[in-house]
């Protein structure tokens, strides 16, 4: 079995014992993905790098929790839609390595339309 699964049956056990499914419709979960995402952004915001620097390693803890949820959301999300994640993962990578071409991208933080005109 696949990380992965194994991960989306826990994820989805513990959804299914609390009887949770009547609340996780898929407008419901993108917004708690994008609220919990925004959790993530709020141990970074105002801070310097240095202060983000100083600032991770005290509360790698919380920010890996805030991290948990966005997954755990995201994979409600793509379950509930018949999402394979690994399979879209992979198909996003084919089409990102010809939307950025190595020799093209390498070392630059363009948007591939700019690469375009290189």
């Amino acid at each position: 079995m696949s990380d992965i699964k194994d991960l989306t049956d826990k994820i989805i056990k513990f959804r299914d014992d609390r009887n949770w499914k009547q609340f996780h419709k898929p407008k419901d979960l993108a917004i708690s993905l994008a609220l919990e995402a925004a959790e993530v952004l709020e141990h970074f915001q105002w801070k310097s790098e240095k202060e983000i620097e100083d600032y991770v390693k005290t509360h790698k803890d919380e920010i890996g929790e805030e991290i948990a949820d966005v997954f755990i959301y995201l994979m409600y999300l793509s379950y509930g839609l018949s999402i394979d994640v690994k399979e879209a993962i992979e198909k996003k990578i084919i089409k990102n390595g010809k939307k950025y071409p190595v020799e093209k991208a390498k070392g630059t933080a363009k948007k591939y339309i700019e690469l375009k005109k290189l």
